[in-house]
């Protein structure tokens, strides 16, 4: 049978993708006759006409449910129309059924990326690679989970691996810098970075690589090359979005406002999704309702009684990487960056990251032991990061929305807080290159209203849970770093260490937006950042409301 790559999503437009269709029972067919079938299929998937396509595959499911191929093209629509928990699902059957096929394999890494699942991933690529070990995308794929999972070291061996085999290849050289300039060698990727554009390599995401290296000034070179490139017409609106944000970022190191300003909008509109706020605020009231005390109280006997978990959450840009780099310079502790592991096992409990009803009834009928069973995968999870560290933590700002889950599973686990200016962390989000997954901050008008809700669930989470969060105070680390840093430390149940004092030192990768930064003593002039840009924040401002502090 045929065999293709996954396809490129197509986005949010495709609605219509459903449930598996129930069709009518009709004589059984023989395997040719089903791989006919799909053939059909496939010939209309690959004309855009998806849910034709998947009527096919589903009369195929609906004759073998287990039948590896037509669940791996059933796994390429769920791709399609975004649904990669469903792809997931799908092209895990499919593994069953032919474990040996590489392709499989990249199909099911593909979309545990996409749920940014980067240690689930990595197994079925490097099995891909010992199926089939000269693909080259594979092997800077595993270079990219690496990066994504904190793993500078290994991700630079395999980004150097696939530049062995081929030294123009974009991807590869994508992921060496990514590893470089993860690692903080900043030193070594300018260089690289600038060669790759040269070699005119990946021009728009070199040229946002080394916009993040260092700060640029008015009279920078790279700012005048990055506005020349703009113009040139070869490139997508994706890859024209990585030049405006490269050009902004340059133009606001050297206080260039209205420029800045200007590109980020640019940036934005090409960026921009169809983001329900209305959606997500409902989200918001349906996880209030349903963790209230209790729904916790009286399950005060379920998951782990563990205390190597800590949880750091709040916004982006809301100073969570800084508190991880200080927790995580103390020797007992280690610092295992974004894990994606609280939402998939959210995600297992039936949360869609767009309504919360589902979730809540998964999660009422929880019994004490799967409740255990997801704390132990959990702990089992951190123990790739450490065997010997007392504390690990976890800085996925989003598990803000998780902390009554948290608290379900873990209820010795220290969580904190991470609090910023309110407007200043909304346009530090605004002026940063995101995921699709953060589409509120292309707007600033959702982006106001997705801080209110953010802020209305921190609140309920401090009543229910009274005393389990240590809130920090982005603005008050920043006056008096070392009286802080003694309160997280002592928050997280360890004796005081001065090596949280001097956090530049430490070496761990760092692979966040802040990378740079947090390689930087503390500095003020983050503070009341927005206030050059008053003029451009009516609409931020009016959706924060009380929580704006235009002092």
């Amino acid at each position: 049978m045929p065999k293709f790559p996954v396809p490129t999503p197509i986005g949010p437009a495709f609605s219509n993708f459903t449930a598996p269709l129930r069709l009518a029972k009709t004589k059984p067919l023989d395997r040719n006759r089903l791989l006919q079938l799909l053939q059909v299929g496939m010939d209309l998937q690959r004309s855009g006409k998806f849910l034709e396509a998947e009527r096919y595959y589903q009369t195929v499911l609906a004759q073998a449910p287990d039948m590896p191929e037509a669940n791996n093209l059933m796994g390429t629509i769920a791709i399609e129309a975004e649904d990669f928990a469903v792809a997931v699902e799908f092209f895990e059957k499919a593994v069953k059924g032919l474990p040996k096929d590489p392709l499989i394999r990249h199909n099911i890494a593909s979309a545990l990326i996409s749920l940014h699942d980067y240690h689930h991933a990595v197994p079925h690529l490097r099995r891909a690679l010992d199926l089939k070990p000269s693909q080259i995308e594979t092997i800077a794929l595993v270079a990219t989970c690496y990066n994504r999972m904190g793993r500078g070291k290994e991700a630079l061996q395999f980004a150097v691996k696939s530049l062995g085999m081929d030294d123009v290849n974009p991807n590869g050289r994508v992921a060496y810098v990514d590893a470089l300039i993860n690692l903080g060698r900043m030193d070594e990727a300018e260089p690289f970075i600038k060669a790759t554009i040269a070699k005119r390599i990946a021009v728009p995401h070199s040229y946002q690589s080394l916009s993040s290296t260092r700060k640029f000034s008015a009279t920078s070179p790279e700012l005048m090359a990055v506005k020349t490139e703009i113009e040139n017409p070869e490139y997508s609106e994706e890859e024209r979005a990585l030049l405006y944000y490269a050009a902004a970022k340059m133009s606001n190191d050297a206080k260039i406002n209205d420029d800045a300003m200007g590109f980020f909008q640019k940036a934005k509109a090409v960026s921009a999704a169809h983001y329900d706020i209305n959606r997500y605020e409902k989200r918001v009231d349906e996880f209030c309702e349903l963790f209230n005390q209790l729904f916790l109280s009286t399950r005060k006997n379920f998951g782990e009684a563990s205390k190597k978990p800590v949880f750091i959450v709040g916004m982006p840009r809301s100073g969570t990487t800084l508190t991880e780099q200080i927790i995580s310079s103390h020797p007992l502790v280690m610092g295992a960056g974004e894990l994606s592991e609280i939402s998939t096992i959210a995600r297992g409990f039936g949360d869609n990251h767009k309504s919360g009803a589902r979730f809540s009834d998964k999660l009422l009928k929880l019994t004490t032991d799967e409740s255990r069973l997801s704390a132990q995968r959990y702990l089992k999870h951190l123990a790739h990061y450490s065997h010997e560290a007392q504390r690990i933590t976890d800085k996925m700002p989003h598990n803000f929305e998780y902390v009554g889950l948290i608290a379900l599973l873990f209820p010795n686990a220290t969580i904190i807080h991470c609090k910023r200016d309110a407007i200043d962390n909304c346009l530090s989000c605004y002026m940063n290159a995101f995921s699709d997954a953060h589409a509120y901050n292309a707007d600033l008008e959702k982006l106001g209203r997705y801080y209110r809700a953010y802020n209305r669930l921190m609140a309920h989470w401090n009543k229910v849970l009274p005393g389990r969060i240590f809130d920090n105070q982005y603005e008050t680390l920043v006056e008096n770093q070392e009286e802080q840093s003694r309160k997280l430390i002592a928050h997280c149940g360890l004796e005081w260490d001065d090596a949280c004092l001097n956090y530049t030192k430490n070496e761990r990768t760092v692979t966040t937006i802040s990378r740079w930064q947090v390689r930087q003593p503390i500095y003020k002039s983050s503070m009341k950042r927005w206030k050059p840009y008053e003029k451009h924040l009516g609409p931020l401002i009016t959706a924060l409301g009380d929580l704006a502090d235009l002092s």
